[in-house]
């Protein structure tokens, strides 16, 4: 799992640290204290709501203070969109491996934007147990409400190719403790369907994703073989390489049991 460190990824969006605090693998035992404190509740995520304007900018609705109890609408500008496009370039390989960094990045620097302008978004920390209390602060349905939202902008924008997105799913949900909800998107190469799951890291970070039938089964993205696809490096170039090393990373032992 990785340590607490310093991340050098710059960008003309990304302002946030990428490594600001440690994986989930680090906080386990905290995420099991807050299964059993009751603190999950029982909601679902709202329907997708944001609206593109005349003049390039697109108008968001974000949901925090947990099961959406806040609700703000937002407002993009066509420069913030096109500073974020300009940033996905960089991860703009056709392999598998690539195109779910594509799913991380966009979803990472868009909640940078909204961080942006709601700057309390910055409060929120990986799962519930670390920000009880706090303004800005996010749980399961609060992310999954978000991140459908971003991935619906970024389908619209044409930065999501391969992907079709989906309405949010839940796993455990007749357990108060454990039920949990996660954004959705289709390979449309497989009919596969992935979980995006930005709960498990603090606002402003690179989410987890994983076969959606995986999720269900509560297994954990950071672990093997699903960490493979989920790194967390120190700058962009590490994180999109070239295409011959995304071959060989996508080519690397597991990485076939998660397509």
């Amino acid at each position: 799992m990785p340590k607490k460190k310093p991340s050098f990824l710059t960008g003309a969006v990304a302002v946030g640290a990428l490594l600001a605090s440690p994986a989930p693998g680090a906080a386990d035992s905290a995420y099991s204290r807050y299964k059993d404190d009751g603190l999950n509740p029982i909601t679902r995520p709202l329907p997708v709501d944001f609206r593109a304007n005349k003049d390039g900018s697109i108008t968001v609705r974000v949901c925090f203070n947990w099961s959406c109890a806040s609700r703000e609408h937002v407002t993009f500008a066509a420069a913030d969109l096109a500073a974020v496009k300009a940033y996905l370039t960089q991860c703009a390989g056709s392999s598998l491996y690539d195109r779910v960094q594509t799913l991380r990045v966009g979803i990472w620097q868009l909640q940078l934007v909204a961080q942006k302008y709601l700057p309390k978004l910055a409060n929120d920390r990986e799962i519930n147990a670390f920000d009880r209390e706090v303004e800005g602060r996010l749980d399961c349905v609060d992310s999954a409400s978000n991140t459908t939202n971003y991935l619906k902008i970024l389908q619209d924008l044409g930065q999501l190719p391969g992907w079709t997105v989906t309405g949010a799913e839940v796993r455990n949900l007749l357990d108060f403790h454990g039920v949990h909800w996660t954004a959705v998107v289709i390979d449309n190469k497989t009919g596969t369907r992935w979980s995006v799951d930005s709960w498990f890291r603090p606002h402003g970070h690179l989410p987890f994703v994983m076969p959606l039938a995986d999720w269900v089964k509560d297994k954990k993205a950071w672990e093997p073989p699903f960490n493979r696809q989920n790194p967390y490096p120190d700058s962009i170039q590490d994180l999109c390489p070239t295409p011959q090393t995304a071959t060989a990373v996508e080519s690397a032992p597991n990485i076939t049991a998660i397509a």
